[in-house]
């Protein structure tokens, strides 16, 4: 490894002018580290001319790393994430009375077109500002169909037209960006990821007559564990052994099924790339109940050492 003068470095930073050192200090803020190169989460480029990729030395750092990279590793694969805001234990029909469950499945979809910390929708490159029709064509809806909706997502006050014709999601909906640059009042709200590229997949696989079954990855979330993928009846509980798994006949109940085995059959359906975006596992207690998990290629609020066994569910 080639051995890196710091006083030399030090100068040369010294040197530099307060623009150059912000993006220097950005570009630090978006680096995965992988097999001792560098690259970046926003562009996927190697940048490991213009970072220091010298580890850390001791067991415990470096095992912060790997998981880490782990977490970051799987938002990239997954396509990046948007942060999604809820009410814990509370349905989005209660929060969104006036949305049925199409535009709640067709709401994910536009949500993952969010530009950075403004809520525009846009082209993933930017050089595109979605206005009405262009949302209309990507959900493929008639017109007057399309303007029932968008009224909905206003009057939900979700969506939001700018004079200029450019459309803003809600920030305390839905948010791509740091946290601490939201500037709206968050603070009663619990927060998740939702990953870009399995939800786009997810919706061209539903879109149409089926997307009312893409609506109850929505529905489930505001009672998953923000730290296991297990829907639960204290989803802010940290400790494993204090979750308290929900059943699947009382999600059913939650959500309006007639019976669990309804509902077990619509969350059956829901497949990415093939494979099961829910996982059922039987009650020790009682082997006629099921309890369930979510593959966190979806939704994922936890850290890396609980990925890797969530993950392992799903393969």
């Amino acid at each position: 490894m080639t051995r890196v003068d710091r006083i030399a470095e030090q100068k040369l930073w010294e040197s530099l002018n307060t623009k150059t050192k912000r993006g220097a200090m950005a570009l630090m803020d978006n680096v995965i580290f992988q097999d001792g190169r560098a690259f970046s989460t926003e562009t996927g480029e190697e940048v490991t001319h213009l970072v220091d990729v010298s580890l850390k030395t001791t067991g415990e750092q470096v095992r912060a790393l790997e998981g880490i990279d782990e977490l970051t590793k799987h938002e990239i694969e997954n396509g990046k994430f948007i942060f999604m805001f809820f009410k814990t234990l509370s349905t989005m029909e209660e929060r969104f009375p006036a949305l049925t469950k199409q535009d709640t499945a067709r709401l994910l979809y536009l949500a993952t077109f969010i530009a950075w910390e403004t809520g525009r929708l846009q082209s993933d490159n930017g050089k595109k500002h979605y206005i009405k029709k262009d949302v209309e064509r990507m959900v493929e809806m008639s017109t007057k169909r399309f303007n029932e909706f968008f009224k909905r997502l206003e009057q939900e006050d979700i969506l939001h037209e700018a004079g200029t014709g450019e459309l803003f999601i809600n920030p305390t909906v839905f948010y791509r960006g740091k946290l601490a640059s939201n500037l709206f009042d968050i603070s009663y709200l619990e927060y998740t990821r939702l990953f870009r590229t399995t939800i786009r997949n997810l919706y061209q696989e539903f879109k149409g007559r089926k997307l009312a079954q893409l609506a109850v990855v929505y529905s489930v979330i505001p009672f998953l564990s923000l730290h296991y993928n297990i829907v639960c009846h204290n989803p802010k509980e940290t400790s494993e052994d204090l979750i308290e798994p929900m059943e699947l006949s009382e999600l059913a109940t939650v959500l309006g099924y007639v019976d669990a085995s309804s509902l077990k059959r619509s969350l059956n359906r829901i497949k990415v790339e093939g494979k099961p975006v829910f996982a059922f596992v039987e009650n020790p207690h009682d082997r006629r109940t099921y309890r369930i998990i979510v593959n966190p290629r979806v939704v994922y609020a936890g850290g890396a050492e609980s990925l890797r066994a969530i993950k392992a569910l799903f393969n």
